[in-house]
């Protein structure tokens, strides 16, 4: 089960790691960032919706008592991460937001320990922080030293979002069907979203043209939406989730800061972004981390606080990017 879930949690960092550059052919056909935000959740959305209505209807059917799990999915691990984030990098460079959403790794591990009373392997905790530390080198967080205070709490508060992702992921049991929950997770994200991305402006006739970002390759747009809406999104949530629920949150949002490397790859290779020295060496770092990570056993001394649960932690998977 633990190979199962480590490869579904590398193929689902990988398709995460298409939505930025697909994103820059609809931005660059007339989109504004959050309209096409919310094309990728309305979209995925109701493509996923369709499909279980189809194979899968009972997957659809949610009990009363889950309503709210439910809509604190679509707000928190959907909506919240890609709003507050979008918004946070009008305030901050986008390094340091990128770098402020990913500390969601330390939040998810400090939350299992504090909150959870799980204790974890100091592996757990030195991987979490050298993930951190390469993923600043990765974004040159050094060049945005001057910070708006509105925007680090806005980076902050995705940050937070994705660490619930992650706990959340992890915590709800065999009634939720996770297909369902992520079908209406995206389809109650972009509902969310209407008043800020107010669809009602988007120009549609956008997705009738071809689209060249400065250094890519010319595509048309319809083609890079269906590949955010279906791989970016779709494919990335579903993998994502199996992935979690045969893993860890703990470890598991640490091995999330990869998508940002998979991220820098597939720009470098589509849209001609390069790699810099910093990008390389931070990347290593970030993997450092993550395979440090993945080696976390639990301790097998007694805490201190009462009745802790004493678990192996295994290893991860990727964040909803």
């Amino acid at each position: 089960m633990r190979y199962a879930g480590l490869a579904l949690a590398f193929v689902g960092s990988w398709c995460f790691a298409f939505a930025g550059p697909m994103a820059k052919y609809l931005i660059a056909a007339g989109l504004a960032p959050m309209e096409a935000v919310w094309t990728r959740m309305a979209g995925a959305g109701l493509l996923l919706v369709a499909v279980l209505a189809v194979v899968r209807p009972s997957a659809l059917r949610i009990a009363r008592s889950k309503l709210p799990f439910f809509g604190l999915y679509a707000l928190m691990g959907v909506a919240g991460v890609q709003s507050l984030y979008f918004v946070a990098i009008t305030r901050l460079p986008v390094g340091v937001a990128l770098l402020l959403e990913f500390m969601a790794p330390v939040m998810v591990v400090a939350w299992v320990r504090v909150v959870r009373r799980i204790r974890l392997a100091r592996a757990a905790y030195v991987g979490a922080v050298v993930a951190v530390v390469g993923l600043a080198i990765v974004v040159e967080a050094w060049q945005g030293l001057r910070i708006d205070a509105l925007g680090l709490l806005l980076g902050l508060l995705a940050g937070a979002c994705c660490a619930g992702y992650f706990l959340m992921c992890d915590g709800f049991g065999d009634d939720i069907d996770p297909l369902g929950l992520i079908a209406w997770g995206l389809l109650g994200a972009a509902v969310l979203l209407i008043p800020v991305s107010q669809p009602w402006n988007i120009p549609w006739e956008a997705f009738t043209v071809s689209a060249t970002p400065e250094g890519a390759v010319t595509l048309p747009v319809i083609g890079a939406y269906l590949c955010m809406a279906v791989v970016a999104t779709s494919m990335a949530y579903i993998l994502s989730m199996y992935a979690v629920r045969r893993l860890s949150a703990a470890v598991g949002a640490t091995v999330a800061s990869l998508e940002v490397i998979a991220g820098a790859v597939v720009a470098w290779a589509l849209v001609g972004e390069t790699l810099g020295v910093f990008q390389i060496v931070g990347g290593l770092i970030v993997l450092s981390g993550a395979l440090l990570a993945q080696t976390a056993t639990a301790s097998a001394q007694p805490s201190e606080e009462p009745e802790p649960q004493v678990i192996e932690e295994p290893a991860a998977v990727t964040a909803p990017g």
